[in-house]
């Protein structure tokens, strides 16, 4: 019985720590070393791809950290009023999704 309660707690804690890692917020003093580094693109880079693929304003962004991967997460309001969702690997810039916003 013991050895139940001890593998579930062992469990338990092993998943909220894999949802730690799987989404962090980037802070800006990180993504200023990580854009001096090489490591992630800058962010008017990411912007101008981002808007490449979908044309508007840029209303928000955010750069997270998802499974080890810089992720750079875009909104954009397009001229009709439309909001948009367009992430980005923030490392090379590559689309990964691009969808209309819910």
């Amino acid at each position: 019985m013991k050895k139940a309660i001890v593998l579930t707690c062992a469990t338990f804690l092993g998943l909220g720590s894999t949802a730690l890692l799987a989404d962090d917020d980037v802070r800006m003093d990180e993504a200023n070393t990580l854009i001096e580094q090489g490591s992630i693109k800058k962010f008017d880079e990411l912007n101008d791809k981002a808007l490449s693929v979908q044309p508007g304003t840029i209303t928000d962004t955010d750069l997270d950290k998802h499974y080890g991967r810089y992720i750079y997460q875009v909104e954009i309001k397009d001229a009709q009023g439309q909001e948009w969702d367009v992430d980005l690997d923030a490392s090379n810039g590559e689309v990964l999704e691009h969808k209309q916003d819910d």
